[in-house]
C-alpha cells in the first residue's frame, strides 16, 4: 500500500501535490544539517533558470560522496543538473557549490547499495532489496543515475 502511495505522488517522475509539500518540509529537515548525509539539492531549472531544491540523501562509498536519482533518468534534477554541466549546491547547515560527476553504469552497484540502505523512502521506487547481493544491484544500475559529489569550495 505504502508502496503504491510513493509511486503516485512521483508519477511522470515529478512531485504531485502532496509530495510538493512533503518535500518542502523535509528540505527544511535536510538544510539544517543536523541529520548527517541528508542535504538539500539545489540545481538551476534548465527551462525557468530558477534555483530548485529538493530533499535528498547522501550515499557516502569510501571517502566520496554521492547522489542518486531514486526516479531514473528522466528525474527533473537529474536532467537539470546534466544541463547545468554538473553545476548545483548542496545545502546542509550552510549552501556550498559541487559539480555532479555522473557515475558510469558498471561502478554504481555498491553506490546503489548504500543508497537504499540510507534512504528508505527510495525504496519502493528502486526494485531491489536494500540487503540483496550486488549482482541484484549491478542488474538495475543503468536506470538508476549516481553521481559523485565534488565540492568546488571548503565545505
Amino acid at each position: 500500500m505504502f508502496q503504491a502511495a510513493k509511486r503516485w505522488m512521483y508519477r511522470g517522475n515529478r512531485p504531485h501535490r502532496l509530495a510538493q509539500m512533503t518535500n518542502r518540509f523535509w528540505e527544511m529537515v535536510h538544510s539544517s544539517g543536523i541529520v548527517p548525509n541528508w542535504v538539500t539539492l539545489e540545481v538551476i531549472g534548465r527551462k525557468s533558470g530558477r534555483l530548485t531544491s529538493l530533499p535528498v540523501v547522501v550515499a557516502p562509498v569510501g571517502a566520496e560522496r554521492y547522489l542518486v536519482s531514486m526516479l531514473g533518468d528522466q528525474a527533473q534534477w537529474v536532467l537539470n543538473a546534466r544541463a547545468a554541466n554538473g553545476k548545483a549546491y548542496i545545502r546542509s547547515g550552510r549552501r556550498f557549490e559541487v559539480r555532479l560527476e555522473e557515475v558510469p553504469t558498471a561502478q554504481r552497484a555498491p553506490i546503489l547499495k548504500e543508497y537504499l540502505r540510507r534512504a528508505p523512502g527510495a525504496r519502493p521506487h528502486i526494485p531491489v532489496d536494500k540487503d540483496a547481493p550486488l549482482p541484484e544491484f549491478e542488474a538495475v544500475a543503468a536506470s538508476f543515475p549516481a553521481f559523485r559529489i565534488v565540492p568546488l569550495e571548503a565545505g
